[in-house]
């Protein structure tokens, strides 16, 4: 059997793309979510990114759809992406707060360490650092793709 790629029912915080890629990947689906992440807080197109995923990925439930749309489909499925999204802010999963939460202290405490300015993190800058962990986010995925 072919191996697809889809969003995740079981799996999913918001619209299950990052559980979907996981899935696809090999991956612990944590890696997949830190990467969105670093996307977005890099120059925000993780965002854009998740989006564009989450209305041309098919749901698991719909295997046998293929990426894409045939006319007149798009916009029944950016109405699923809508009714998606409001069932995940109305009814959130408890780890979707937990991970939101565990992020905004993490950027918290970066935005705090560089307005100290401290000598020894003076090193530290948003152009420098997340580039160096988008590298080595890729760079932990493919060792995990490679290692199975």
């Amino acid at each position: 059997m072919e191996k697809r790629i889809n969003r995740s029912r079981s799996d999913r915080m918001l619209g299950g793309v990052c559980a979907g890629l996981a899935n696809y990947l090999g991956i612990d689906t944590v890696w997949v979510r830190l990467f969105f992440i670093l996307l977005t807080l890099g120059d925000g197109i993780g965002i854009l990114i998740y989006l564009i995923l989450w209305v041309i990925l098919p749901d698991e439930a719909n295997v046998d759809q293929s990426i894409g749309f045939k006319a007149g489909e798009f916009g029944k499925r950016l109405e699923e992406v809508g009714y998606d999204a409001g069932e995940a802010a109305s009814h959130p999963h408890p780890n979707t707060v937990k991970f939101i939460g565990f992020g905004l202290i993490i950027v918290g405490v970066f935005y705090l360490l560089k307005n100290l300015n401290l000598a020894w993190l003076q090193w530290v800058n948003r152009e420098l650092l997340f580039p160096v962990l988008l590298i080595g986010a890729g760079a932990l995925l493919l060792y995990r793709t490679f290692k199975h």
